[in-house]
């Protein structure tokens, strides 16, 4: 058995445990509100810590060029390949 399939089997063990854990501690124990408001606390926790990721991710990142900034940079590498393969041209008229 490979390492990558130890750790898949120790995934799919722990997963399955947590499952029953968590039935257990909802549905058996008495401890019901407690479990149910940190299930409720981690998942909203969850989506809005996301949520401010997504929001510092676009208030730090610097914004992108325009269009017209990236056509004239595409236009005059254009030209210089151009007249780059102009000259290539013409030397190797002149070697024959």
């Amino acid at each position: 058995m490979s390492r990558d399939q130890v750790v898949g089997v120790l995934i799919l063990v722990g997963s399955v445990g947590g499952i029953l854990l968590y039935f257990y501690l909802v549905f058996l124990s008495a401890w019901i509100l407690l479990v149910m408001q940190l299930t409720a606390f981690i998942a909203v926790a969850g989506v809005l810590g996301i949520l401010a990721w997504i929001g510092y991710t676009l208030a730090t990142t610097p914004p992108p060029k325009p269009i017209e900034e990236i056509e004239k940079e595409l236009e005059e590498e254009l030209k210089k390949v151009e007249e780059e393969t102009k000259t290539e041209e013409k030397k190797e008229e002149e070697k024959k």
